[in-house]
Order: C-alpha cells, then structure tokens, then sequence
C-alpha cells in the first residue's frame, strides 16, 4: 500500500523556482502533476480547491502568475466584505512560500504510475481588484509591522542590548526573523466505531496510551505519514501516542478493530506564513495516508466528550539575523542562568497575557474548541504563565496558557508554547493575533527602559499590585498546578474568569477594546477583517447550537428510557425519577413552561445571543448532570 517510487515525484516548488521558466520546466518534467490550484484563505481559515488542467495553467502563464484567477463570494466566507451584491473575489498567488504537490492516492495515472497530483499555489484574496481580504492578508501585514516597529524600538532604546547576547545595537542587524511551529495532535479510530467513554477515561486515567508503542495498522499509517512528509521537506521531528485511547482488538482474519487512538505529530518551525501553510498541508497528508489504510482522522478539538481532546500548541519565536551572517534570538537572556528572558522577551510574554481576551476569539471560536478547554484534561483554561522555579532551575508546567521553552545549550530555541489552539484554530489568525499582542508588551517595556529583573517582577505581581503596564485585579505568573493548587473561585479570582460560550469569547473583542486596538496593530489586522471574523463566528455558533448541539442533545435524551424491571430497588425507582424529571425540564414543553432546548431556540431566533449564552450554559450543566445521573442508574442495574 502506497508503495509507489517517490523518488520520482515532485513534492514542493520553492519560492526561488516560482520564475515562469522554472515552473515551465518542472512541470513538464513531472506529468504526475496534472492540476493546479490556487489557494485562497478566507476569515475563517478554510481553504478554495479547485481543478484547473496544468496544460491551461502552462498557455496562460504569464496572465495566471500575474491575475491569478477570479471568484466571487459563494467560494469563501468573507461576511461584511463580499456580499452577494459585490462579491467580486481575485485570487493572486504568493510567490514568497512553498507551493506544495496535492497528491490524490486513489487516482494512479496509467502513464506515470504515480497518484494524479494537484500543485497547491497559496494566494492571496483580492476583493474589488483594490482590498487584501482573508487571513493570508491579515498575517502578512501584521508579521511586516511587527518586524518594522521591532527595528524602530531597538534603534530608539539602544539600552535593552546589554541584555542581548550577540548584537551591540540595532545597526548589527540585518532582518528580523519571525519563527513559528504548529503541533498536531488528532484521534483515529476505524469507522463504525463509537467510543466507549468509560474504557477511553479509565485507560487516559492510567497512562496506559501515552507515548506507548504503535502497533498495526496505526503504525504503518504513522511512520508511512512521516515518510512522506519528509519528502515535503518539512523535517519531521516525531511522531507518538498521545494520553488518549484504547487498545485495539484482532479479529479472526488478523486484522485489527475496533481501533480508536490519539496521536501528535511534530516538525520543524518556519516563518509564520510558511510554518501556517505547512500545516495545512500535513493535515491533508495524514488525512490521506491514514484513509488509505481504512482509519478515520478527526481534526476535531473534542472529539469524544470526558476524553483528552486535541490540542496544536503554537510556538512564538523572534531571531535577528546579523550583517555577519550570525541569527540570534531575540528573547534569550545574556545570561539564561541570571535572567529568564532578555526585556523584548519579557515585554513579548506580558503582550500576550495582557491581551488574550483580544486574541482568544481567534484561538476559540467554536463550541468543538471551548469544550476542550475544561479544567482536568491538560488543556488551559487561565491566563497565566510559568517561568520556571528560577533562571537557573527549567520546568515545564503543563497546567498554564502560555509557556517559556528554554535550553541552556541552544538559545535559539527560546520561544513561547502557547497552549490553548486546537488543530481547527485559524493559525494565520491566531500568529497575527499573538504578534501584534506581543508588540504592544515589547513597546511597552522597552519604552519606560524595563531591566529584566524588573519585568521578572512586573509578570510575577500580585492580586491587587499596581504595575507600569499589566492590570492591577490580576495576577499573570504560577509555578503551581492551577487546577489542583487553586479552587475554580481562586483561579478566577486571580486569572480572569474563562468564557464558557463561543458568544461571551468573541464579546472579549468589545469588552475589552483597548485590547483590540493592541491586535489590531493600527490597521495590520484591520477593523473591517475584525467585523468580518465576528459575524462568520457568531453565525457559526447560533447555527450549530440552533440545529446540530440542541437535535443531538434530544437524541441523547430520547435514549436514556427506564431499563429497570420488577427487580428494581427502591434506590432505582429514586433514580430513575430525578432521571426523568430532568428530561422533562430540559426537552419537554408544556402549555404553561417550555423546555430549556426550546428556550435556547427561541432566544437565538429572536437574536437575544446574551441571553442564549446564558441558558446554553444552563444547557451544558443540565446535560451534564444527566449523563452522570444515567450512568449510575444503568450501573445498579443487573
């Protein structure tokens, strides 16, 4: 299975080979590639395909690398900018990324031998030939003002240099560079199967998958989805078992089933457009390698609700590149046994705590995404940071937001772990977001002439504490384990109150507007794009919790019926009322009382969001403690 000669086809074209020439010559010399298609992202973050026969891209050439190809808006989601009566959408490719080869395995040409392959160009999305819209837009300008305002604060506070090793000033500097890293994690499973909740919680509580060894089919899919992504070059560093899963059974006929495992997969970072782009491309990859043999991926951030759900960890990184040719990072201390960070590390980190609220929307903003982030599961629910018990002493503390990577050995590899994304956040949005945040704290600290030990104490404040820059009812710092070391009335008291529905998230951009000027970035992530990503999340939320959460929630209900019999104790006839008491409450409607499911409705109809925010967390706790109500029901039951 996919045993094909790989040697012989081609994978990416980088941006030194996007030359009309060059394009010409390679693609004659691989007939496996057949298609093109240009890639759009819209506000959302998904993706245009489209076919277009590799013979027509080589005759109009000149006009496709220059006009690219036009749209309108019913191929992306773009609400408030292309509407249906100005819908007029060009795409233009990005000639300064890799263009990646789409390969279909299920369609082998007669003539090559190899899968048909579609050559993926990134583009940029044009509306009314004048406005870049799409996030592909919005995180190039914000990655372009970051760097610019970064070189400018470095001119203009000479001083912060004697705390970074390797540059003297910002005249040693030729560019500055941004790098950027995705983790993927994601459950497979064989179709047909549904998980069984309990043997998944009992086997997460055990660690009995975690870095285990893979077996099967699973490992045959893992290390072929490796292989071939390392073709892609994208420098795969590892693939492994994550915390969630069972064990499969062997059938009679030696093959496995009932197979339902999570895995993460890891390579190596890059700028922040490219490392967004790639991806997007590992995720097709393994979504292919994997159907082809007979598994089913899910991107999906909680696919299996009391389960460990998926997260995608998104390292922050900033180098300089020198006119020596040398890169340094640009928030290593001097000295990392003396100081955590150097005052732009500082100031990035505190960036991106003060302002999550602003760029929470962009990580979260879906019911699938704040239903991983519940207390319990390693997933961050609090906007707070670990340093490490001293410079001198690394931890790594998995319970927090945003984490500080560092290695003594290798200061380029300083950068932030922010915890909270999930395989079906935007990154383009997400990476705008974070950078932007993280020039409003470097400007910050650098512009009142912060010393690290200064701002070691500025993030390390406490309730109440005034500071130059961070809010005084908060605290941003926690060498502890925030859900066991705190009560859930403490950690909100000191880290901010997480929001429970997509509503009260997205509400975080007008709570808190000077926040969202700061990701804003004076126009990098423009007003209109912020109006255009509220009205594509909100719509989202009302419809999938209007006609898909609340049906299947009647679904659920229906199937929890009285199963005792004449055997039944006094203890299930008790149970099994307070069972159907609240079935009653929560789906049935009566002349005088409606049901919590159709109150939510009806307030969604009627476009009270607030008010639907508030009864769909009624909702969540009510179907909550149903399903335990239920289970132990069913469990004194012979």
């Amino acid at each position: 299975m996919l045993e094909f000669d790989f040697e012989r086809m081609l994978f990416k074209i980088p941006p030194e080979s996007h030359g009309k020439d060059d394009l010409i010559r390679i693609l004659k010399t691989h007939p496996e590639v057949e298609f093109v298609s240009y890639v759009g992202l819209d506000i959302a973050g998904n993706d245009t395909d489209e076919r277009i026969p590799v013979k027509l891209f080589l005759d109009d050439i000149d006009d496709m690398l220059k006009h690219g190809v036009q749209t309108d808006g019913s191929s992306v989601h773009l609400p408030k900018i292309a509407e249906l009566n100005n819908a007029k959408v060009d795409m233009i490719p990005d000639p300064d990324v890799n263009w990646y080869v789409d390969y279909n395995f299920d369609n082998v040409s007669g003539k090559t031998g190899l899968p048909v392959g579609t050559l993926r160009i990134p583009a940029f999305l044009i509306h009314n030939d004048r406005a870049e819209v799409g996030s592909r837009a919005i995180l190039r300008n914000s990655v372009d003002k970051f760097k610019e305002e970064l070189m400018k604060l470095l001119r203009e506070n000479p001083y912060v240099f004697r705390y970074i090793d390797g540059a003297e000033s910002a005249d040693d500097i030729e560019k500055i560079l941004i790098t950027s890293a995705t983790e993927l994690e994601f459950w497979v499973r064989t179709p047909e199967d549904k998980a069984d909740k309990e043997q998944l919680s009992t086997s997460q509580e055990l660690k009995e998958q975690y870095w285990k060894r893979t077996y099967g089919p699973v490992r045959t899919a893992l290390e072929k989805s490796l292989e071939i992504l390392d073709y892609y070059g994208f420098n795969m560093e590892m693939g492994h078992k994550e915390v969630g899963g069972v064990k499969s059974k062997l059938t009679r006929t030696g093959a496995h089933d009932h197979i339902m495992e999570q895995l993460e997969i890891d390579w190596k970072y890059a700028d922040a457009m490219q490392a967004a782009d790639n991806e997007k491309q590992v995720k097709y990859v393994v979504r292919d390698v994997f159907n082809q043999f007979g598994l089913l991926t899910t991107f999906m951030a909680k696919p299996v609700e009391g389960v460990a759900g998926s997260g995608e960890h998104t390292h922050l990184g900033v180098s300089a590149k020198l006119k020596n040719g040398k890169v340094i990072n640009l928030f290593a201390a001097a000295d990392p046994k003396e100081d955590f960070l150097n005052p732009v590390g500082f100031g990035g980190l505190m960036g991106i705590l003060k302002n999550y609220e602003a760029i929470n929307p962009f990580v979260s903003p879906t019911n699938d995404a704040l239903n991983r982030l519940k207390p319990g599961y390693e997933a961050p629910v609090c906007i707070v940071t670990s340093l490490g018990h001293s410079a001198a002493e690394p931890s790594r503390n998995r319970t927090i937001l945003i984490g500080l990577v560092r290695d003594f050995n290798n200061p380029l590899a300083t950068r932030f772990e922010l915890r909270a994304p999930n395989p079906k956040s935007n990154t383009y949005l997400v990476l705008a977001a974070s950078y932007m945040a993280m020039l409003d704290g470097i400007s910050a600290a650098l512009t009142n002439h912060k010393t690290p030990k200064e701002l070691e104490k500025s993030i390390s404040k406490k309730l109440g504490e005034e500071d130059f820059y961070l809010d005084t009812d908060r605290e941003y710092r926690s060498e502890k384990d925030v859900f066991e070391d705190f009560t859930e009335e403490e950690r909100n008291a000191r880290f901010g109150k997480a929001p429970a529905t997509v509503w009260e998230n997205i509400m975080g951009l007008y709570r808190y507007p000077e926040k969202t000027g700061a990701i804003s970035g004076n126009g990098a992530f423009p007003q209109v794009a912020l109006e255009s990503f509220v009205a594509y999340a909100v719509n989202q939320w009302k419809t999938e919790l209007h006609d898909r959460i609340i049906p299947d929630y009647m679904r659920n209900i229906r199937e929890y019926v009285m199963a005792h019999g004449s055997d039944a104790t006094d203890y299930d006839v008790a149970n099994w009322e307070a069972i159907n008491a609240k079935r009653h409450a929560i789906a049935k409607d009566s002349l005088a009382e409606k049901g919590l499911l159709t109150r939510v409705k009806e307030a969604l109809d009627s476009g009270e969001y607030e008010l639907a925010s508030s009864l769909q967390k009624d909702l969540q706790r009510e179907m909550s403690e149903l399903r335990k109500l239920y289970i132990k029901y069913r469990k004194n039951l012979f």
